[in-house]
């Protein structure tokens, strides 16, 4: 008995010490991200109190009006028999501009979300539905290519240029007054971003509702505060416009690395890079925050998985291609602000592995708690410097979580603020779960596995209604 509870003791004091060493890493790095956070809600709140981050409020009727000059929108698709009609009739109904142009890439071996955009376009002329070469899916900026190669025919045929490009996916509800506003910010710049308003009820309302709980914080302040700081944006990739300019020089690089078409179909993120990309050259871009009259945002609602391995798979191709694959194609700026912008986009793997280690941590405090309630490990004081992580790390818990509060339920009600901040937990399982799988993943692809578009299958449209009801 006594050699079994020395064994224990000493399983038990080996087990004391590595949990005051994973509170050390943990506290460090839990620290080092809240002085990042901090220095972001402190400029959002400057920008704020001096009226630089100003949400503007649209006159009544505004998106109405004829464009400036020809747009096309252009949305690849595969799979997506189940939203495309709804996402094309919303489309071409809420948009009504003639100068418009629709551009939907299906590919032949889906015939239903072929016929499904057949249906959907009830003879419009400005709807045009591309057959992408090859069997589907291939990769989005594969697809996004061979619509952009449609729309250079047209333009040759009608010996007229469009004037912009605009980006969406097919299960998006664009907001009335979008076309307009982007069409007004092209004059100024080359690429103009709106913000993305996730679909909260889509599947399990704790999976999808987190995505509602990123975008609503991101997209009213750290986007706000890239903008205001004159810093690159990056693309959403849905609700984003970019000029025909912009769109020549993408070509002209892709073309001096020896590929054809704007868009790299070696990216899992395109749209991320090519948004920085453009901010860096030309007229730059801008990040625009607008109100419609009656209230709604501007934004894109969008639809995100409600599913734990459907969240995961997209999470991981998110971070695969921001963290892991920019590193290599984009590489870091000199301008320490731009340096720390990057350093933010790619923490997704860092930020994964400190909050395994936290809720081990936490496994670690359950057992030793436990332990020293029977008897069996004395209680040992923590340290000043462990005291003052600890301190620090609940204190900035409470203040992310009401930041988290007062963001969501602005923009989706206070009941659901609530939830997005018991929704914490789960958004950092899934961050942990799609580290670790991003990190297998650019392992494999260092070993020279093929980049594929890993998509969302959506089975139900989760925005039937126009953005001004779903956002009520």
């Amino acid at each position: 008995m006594t050699g079994t509870a020395g064994e224990i003791g000493w399983a038990l004091e080996a087990l004391l010490l590595a949990e005051r060493e994973l509170l050390l890493f943990a506290g460090f790095w839990i620290a080092v991200g809240l002085v990042d956070e901090l220095a972001i809600d402190l400029s959002w709140l400057w920008l704020k109190l001096t009226g630089r981050a100003r949400t503007r409020t649209l006159p009544r009727g505004f998106g109405a009006a004829p464009l400036a000059g020809p747009m096309a929108v252009l949305i690849p698709a595969y799979a997506e028999s189940a939203v495309i009609g709804m996402t094309i009739r919303h489309l071409l109904q809420v948009w009504p501009q003639d100068a418009l142009r629709l551009y939907v890439g299906c590919y032949r071996n889906d015939p239903a979300t072929l016929a499904a955009a057949v249906a959907a376009a009830g003879g419009d002329p400005r709807l045009r539905l591309v057959l992408v070469d090859g069997a589907g899916p291939t990769t989005k900026a594969h697809c996004l290519n061979r619509l952009y190669a449609a729309l250079e025919a047209d333009e040759a045929r009608s010996a007229r240029r469009f004037r912009g490009v605009i980006l969406h996916d097919a299960e998006d509800m664009v907001h009335p007054a979008a076309l307009e506003a982007i069409d007004a910010a092209l004059a100024a710049v080359d690429f103009v971003q709106l913000p993305v308003r996730p679909v909260v009820g889509n599947g399990n309302r704790w999976i999808s509702g987190h995505y509602a709980d990123e975008f609503a914080e991101s997209h009213a302040k750290a986007m706000v505060v890239r903008d205001a700081l004159g810093l690159a944006l990056p693309a959403a990739g849905v609700g984003c416009g970019l000029s025909r300019t912009a769109l020549d020089r993408l070509v002209d690089s892709q073309h001096h690395h020896g590929l054809s078409g704007p868009f790299s179909p070696d990216a899992l993120t395109e749209d991320y890079e090519l948004g920085l990309a453009l901010s860096k050259t030309g007229r730059g871009s801008a990040f625009l925050r607008l109100r419609a009259a009656d209230g709604s945002l501007v934004a894109t609602a969008s639809c995100f998985p409600g599913t734990l391995a459907t969240a995961v798979r997209q999470k991981t191709r998110w971070i695969h291609g921001i963290a892991f694959q920019s590193w290599d194609r984009i590489g870091w700026s000199a301008n320490p602000l731009e340096f720390w912008m990057a350093l933010r986009d790619r923490r997704g793997p860092l930020t994964a592995l400190v909050l395994a280690a936290a809720y081990a941590l936490l496994a670690l405090d359950a057992v030793l708690v436990l332990a020293q309630a029977a008897d069996l490990l004395p209680s040992m004081p923590l340290t000043p410097a462990h005291q003052a992580l600890l301190g620090l790390g609940l204190a900035g818990l409470a203040w992310r979580a009401l930041f988290k509060l007062l963001f969501v339920g602005r923009e989706y009600g206070w009941a659901e603020g609530l939830r997005a901040v018991l929704r914490i937990p789960v958004a950092n399982v899934i961050a942990i779960m799609a580290g670790r799988r991003a990190l297998l993943g650019y392992a494999r692809s260092l070993g020279g596995a093929p980049v594929t578009w890993d998509k969302t299958e959506h089975l139900a449209h989760p925005a039937a209604k126009p953005l001004q009801e779903a956002a009520a």
